[in-house]
């Protein structure tokens, strides 16, 4: 019988448990451990996919790229790490495929020409920006800025491996990462929060 997990279970033991009894599973090719598996991080999964993203359309198409090549590979998976980071990193190179895929005849687009929609829910100076905003501001960059700020400024990336992740020259990288830290400054200065510019 197929293991399910417990949601909100403050049992973290119990809970590793579930998870490695159910990779044990899509080991063997079970379905049911498969479905378990992918709704228990479907929302982590897509959380990674919409940085990478222009669209939810075209995260959730990364986002099933990506369990697919979980589930093709899981048999390379160290039991002993943990499968959430595991996982993460399938994603991640998954949205890096899908870039170089998708922006092969790619043509520089200044980030001026770049229509950003203001926050629409009534963000003032004094109240906190809401991350599905900040994803969202993210998400209307162009796509070589957006790439290489979410690979700089939240996985931790080093120039040089963007720049041969992407296939671009590290002075491209630097760039591209300056640039999509002012237009994000910007469009925060714009709506009067300054707390959050400064961590761009």
């Amino acid at each position: 019988m197929t293991p399910r997990l417990v949601k909100d279970s403050k049992n973290t033991l119990e809970d590793t448990k579930q998870i490695k009894a159910l990779l044990h599973g899509c080991r063997k090719g079970d379905r049911e451990a498969q479905k378990a598996l992918y709704e228990h991080f479907y929302g982590y999964a897509m959380s990674v996919c919409l940085r990478y993203s222009k669209t939810k359309e075209e995260a959730r198409e990364i986002l099933n790229d990506g369990f697919m090549k979980f589930f093709t590979h899981v048999h390379q998976h160290d039991e002993q790490a943990s499968a959430k980071s595991w996982l993460r990193k399938i994603m991640i190179n998954t949205a890096i495929d899908h870039y170089r895929k998708h922006n092969k005849h790619y043509h520089h687009q200044d980030i001026e020409d770049v229509s950003v929609q203001n926050i629409s829910t009534g963000t003032t100076g004094n109240e906190q920006v809401a991350y599905e905003d900040l994803i969202a501001m993210v998400q209307k960059l162009p796509d070589a800025y957006r790439a290489v700020f979410n690979l700089y400024v939240i996985d931790g990336f080093t120039h040089e491996e963007i720049a041969e992740q992407l296939g671009i020259v590290v002075g491209t990288s630097k760039s591209n990462l300056f640039k999509a830290r002012e237009h994000l400054k910007n469009q925060l200065r714009k709506i009067n929060i300054n707390s959050y510019a400064q961590y761009f």
